[in-house]
């Protein structure tokens, strides 16, 4: 199993890029750009990476991304993470990156995506990983706050497939932002947003009837609605759910309580993903062997995450379709 596991093709749709910085590379920025953190050591560092809930991560994602200054910064973050897809056998990937975690610290938004688009560009062209790129607003912050990071991503339109919603979801509903939304859905954008990870499942009907949007990020507690879970089956809504991360934030106490085997089972449209991987002990792969090896997921139950995947994606139906039968390839070699 696990070696199609690592033989599968796979597309990852909910990754946060800043998420992906490994320690070493937090300190390499560090010292370049000398800035302070608060570890001596790379172990130092790993030994912090033990949190209780979201609130406890973000705490260090916020000051680990302190380090990212200048647009070769972005760049060696993202094809850091670039090479990890290619480990991981990642195809295809629609990285999340949180413009204000950088702009309120006086970063441009162009040097942010300068970086990430020139890594996704290379890799494209190294490798033949496809990519898109999905700006979120920190949920945190106010929604003038997004409207104003919104007007400056229009000038990258072209670089910016969609718009989604992070960070500390309790307490900060999707409604918090349903005029940005509206806004963003006007000008072309695809919609995203996590919901229903911490929060209960109003969060996730917020997200679906005010701001309209066509992904869902975690929304794990849906299994708490059974209207809801009908909702999500007939409209084949896409889950992009983070086993590792629920794990390490205690959505669940451990990986025998999470319910991906349930939802699946249901006829939910759910994948795999890796949210943050640096902090939550694994890439895509590892976040598919844990569930191997403490859920009673099938080979067949394996593809299905898989091709889900896919079928979620934000790609043309044709490329939808040719990655699909490298799926199908894979699984007959």
């Amino acid at each position: 199993m696990i070696e199609l596991i690592k033989r599968l093709p796979k597309a990852e749709l909910h990754l946060h890029i800043e998420g992906s910085l490994e320690p070493e590379l937090m300190f390499r920025l560090a010292k370049k750009n000398d800035v302070t953190i608060p570890y001596e050591t790379v172990d130092e560092v790993r030994a912090a990476y033990n949190f209780s809930d979201l609130q406890s991560f973000l705490d260090i994602y916020y000051a680990g991304a302190k380090v990212l200054i200048t647009e070769e910064d972005f760049y060696d973050l993202t094809w850091a993470y670039m090479l990890q897809c290619v480990e991981n056998n990642i195809v295809h990937t629609e990285i999340f990156f949180d413009p204000q975690t950088h702009t309120e610290r006086g970063i441009e938004f162009a040097t942010v995506i300068g970086g990430i688009k020139r890594a996704l560009s290379d890799a494209k062209e190294q490798y033949g990983i496809t990519s898109a790129i999905i700006m979120c607003f920190l949920r945190h912050l106010s929604e003038q706050e997004a409207f104003e990071t919104f007007e400056q991503a229009l000038a990258y339109k072209d670089d910016i497939i969609g718009v989604g919603l992070d960070s500390a979801e309790i307490g900060n509903p999707p409604a918090k932002f349903e005029a940005v939304f509206k806004r963003a859905k006007a000008e072309g954008f695809k919609l995203v947003a996590h919901a229903g990870e911490e929060a209960d499942f109003s969060y996730i009907n917020e997200a679906l009837d005010l701001l309209a949007i066509e992904r869902i990020d975690h929304g794990v507690q849906s299994i708490n609605s059974p209207e809801l879970m009908q909702r999500l089956k007939q409209e084949q809504i896409p889950l992009t759910v983070c086993p590792n991360s629920n794990i390490e934030l205690k959505v669940f106490d451990d990986y025998p309580q999470h319910n991906i085997k349930e939802l699946l089972d249901y006829g939910l449209n759910v994948s795999v993903n890796s949210d943050d991987p640096a902090y939550f002990k694994g890439y895509i792969n590892q976040n598919f062997i844990n569930l191997y090896e403490h859920i009673d997921l099938s080979a067949d139950d394996m593809i299905t995450l898989v091709k889900n995947s896919f079928k979620s994606a934000f790609i043309s139906e044709e490329l939808k379709q040719a990655y699909l039968d490298k799926v199908d390839a894979a699984v007959n070699s």
